[in-house]
């Protein structure tokens, strides 16, 4: 059943592209088209009467087969990032006239899909990425799964695939982690990465919703990311290249917004660049670092303190760890100004010369923050307040200290999550 706004998304550009003929063109006009044309239709979509009446997903039918032949532990030192995965794997299916079938965890395996099947050829797919944590007082945690499971729904939303209760699929991810804790290292700064994704299943070349789903759940453990303690990164802004624009699906976490970059990250690479920096618009405002969001700490002539960010406009990731870095400054760096708005490069690179630019660093679940040293633009470079020898700012120090305290458990807190 086709909604009636992809029926008359023709027409109203048809319209649109009519009434722009007509002079004068006049604001009273404009605001007229905004409104036929402000619900976009981005997929065709069941209706939302069939959807609500098929079977949820429920956590309770859960069916556990638990290996035989259980892996060996490496040593934690040995650790490399998504490299070696745990004993088992979460798996559920969906169907268009079924709705979610019954979860099971299996033994950790390898999928079997026919070459037609529409992940391979449309991309059909979304993921997110969280941590399990063992605490100092020897607890299992998750940090902000619910953060997780809104972004992971708008993201499979945003591609046709089906949506689904988060907090069944939390609880279900907790009996996982259960079966599998002991990979996860007793030391600091280790952890267990969780990858949730969702991939199209129909076996089909014809291009519209997949009518079958497999929701799936695997676990890597992880060492520090920066082992032997913060290195700063210099970053080349990258100008030839948009990584998402408005009306994209730049602030989904789909496998379509990170292919297109590795050639522009590779390039930058090969001038000596540990990563690049997205940048859009004409006033070239950056947008995220490499896969992280983007965080700057500016003074202005008065002395004012500012942590900034680009707000989510569409084509900025929600990162949980950029909302985690807002809410800690908005609580606990008294006096400063904490904002979401466009830092173009000019303006970063007149308050460097000032000696105003103070810090920048990413944001992101794999690092928590990752110091910047210094921005390549169009060929010069703007440094970003670190001293010789410095790695880190003391804004980023603090929140890496703050958010980490909170996820293994030094600090009581909401965002920690009991399994």
């Amino acid at each position: 059943m086709v909604s009636s706004a992809c029926l008359l998304q023709a027409s109203r550009a048809a319209i649109r592209l009519q009434l722009r003929k007509q002079q004068p063109y006049t604001d009273t006009l404009q605001k007229t088209i905004n409104r036929w044309v402000t619900q976009r239709c981005y997929s065709i979509q069941t209706s939302p009467e069939f959807i609500n009446s098929l079977p949820p997903l429920n956590a309770a039918d859960l069916s556990i087969l638990k290996t035989t032949t259980p892996k060996g532990l490496h040593p934690p030192e040995e650790l490399k990032f998504g490299h070696t995965f745990t004993d088992h794997m979460l798996s559920i299916e969906w169907t268009s006239t079924s709705g979610w079938l019954a979860p099971r965890i299996t033994p950790y395996q390898n999928l079997s899909l026919d070459p037609a099947t529409c992940v391979f050829h449309y991309g059909f797919e979304c993921f997110e990425g969280m941590k399990a944590y063992r605490a100092v007082d020897g607890s299992v945690r998750l940090f902000r799964p619910d953060k997780n499971m809104a972004r992971f729904n708008n993201s499979a939303q945003r591609i046709a695939l089906p949506t689904f209760d988060g907090q069944q699929l939390i609880e279900l991810i907790k009996k996982l982690v259960r079966l599998d804790e002991r990979f996860i290292p007793n030391a600091r700064g280790f952890s267990l990465y969780l990858r949730p994704t969702l991939i199209g299943t129909q076996r089909t070349l014809g291009v519209g919703p997949p009518g079958s789903a497999l929701l799936y759940v695997i676990c890597s453990p992880v060492g520090p990311y920066y082992p032997t303690g913060f290195k700063a990164v210099c970053l080349e802004a990258t100008t030839a290249f948009v990584r998402a624009w408005p009306g994209g699906a730049g602030d989904k976490k789909i496998g379509a917004n990170y292919t297109p970059c590795i050639v522009p990250q590779v390039d930058a690479a090969s001038r000596g660049f540990h990563q690049n920096l997205w940048v859009f618009g004409e006033d070239e405002h950056p947008t995220e670092a490499g896969t992280m969001n983007f965080f700057v700490v500016l003074k202005d002539k008065s002395g004012q303190m500012e942590l900034a960010t680009p707000p989510l406009d569409g084509t900025i990731l929600p990162g949980v760890t950029r909302d985690s870095v807002l809410h800690l400054a908005r609580t606990r760096l008294q006096g400063w100004k904490v904002s979401e708005r466009y830092t173009p490069l000019a303006e970063l690179a007149e308050a460097a010369e000032d000696g105003r630019l103070v810090e920048a660093f990413g944001a992101g679940t794999a690092a928590v923050v990752s110091p910047i040293r210094r921005i390549n633009w169009h060929g010069k470079d703007i440094f970003c307040g670190l001293k010789a020898g410095e790695e880190a700012g003391e804004t980023a120090l603090k929140m890496q200290q703050w958010i980490m305290g909170i996820q293994y458990g030094d600090e009581p807190h909401e965002w920690s999550v009991k399994i």
